[in-house]
């Protein structure tokens, strides 16, 4: 048994390594963000972006197959990720929140989520729409190579026009560039 999360850790970095070599195909070097959205930024934070109710970044040995079982059932508490400035790249502190979004859906083959792409109000309003569909097809395809079958996925791009945070501030954009799974 000790096999099956090594086997797991190293499908999980070989799709992270292929998403990293397809999606460096756009945005721009100049982002105002350094990775602190909402404070989760400092490692091992407050915000407990695990996910999947405490089963581990990438399902790791310690919490064995009763955790991760019980919480593939479950739907993942934390339903949001968020992107950098003009980027539709998963930064790496959201890939466990993904990631137990990919378990709960290989469990479930029934369940079905759309995903919400967002965008901050810079920009016109054509590019942000394209933006969100970039980031939430990003998730898409993180989703797919963990082997989440495309049918139980939909994505939808809002762009500027729902934001989360109203205001002109860092903290408001930050929380406007986001992916939102919706079941």
């Amino acid at each position: 048994m000790q096999l099956k999360p090594l086997a797991r850790s190293l499908a999980v970095v070989l799709s992270l390594a292929v998403i990293a070599g397809c999606s460096s195909t756009g945005g721009t070097q100049d982002g105002d963000s350094s990775g602190s959205q909402d404070g989760s930024g400092s490692g091992s934070g407050s915000t407990s972006s695990s996910g999947a109710g405490g089963s581990g970044q990438y399902g790791s040995g310690s919490s064995g197959a009763d955790g991760s079982q019980q919480a593939d059932s479950r739907i993942p508490d934390v339903k949001t990720i968020y992107f950098d400035y003009d980027r539709d790249t998963i930064k790496g502190e959201y890939e466990s929140v993904v990631m137990a979004h990919a378990r709960y859906l290989r469990s479930n083959p029934d369940a079905e989520v759309v995903l919400h792409g967002h965008t901050d109000e810079r920009g016109t309003r054509e590019y942000n729409m394209a933006l969100g569909e970039r980031r939430a097809n990003a998730v898409e395809r993180f989703l797919n190579i963990q082997g989440v079958s495309s049918s139980q996925m939909s994505v939808v791009s809002y762009g500027e026009e729902r934001p989360a945070e109203r205001g002109d501030s860092d903290r408001a954009y930050s929380q406007n560039r986001r992916v939102v799974f919706n079941y």
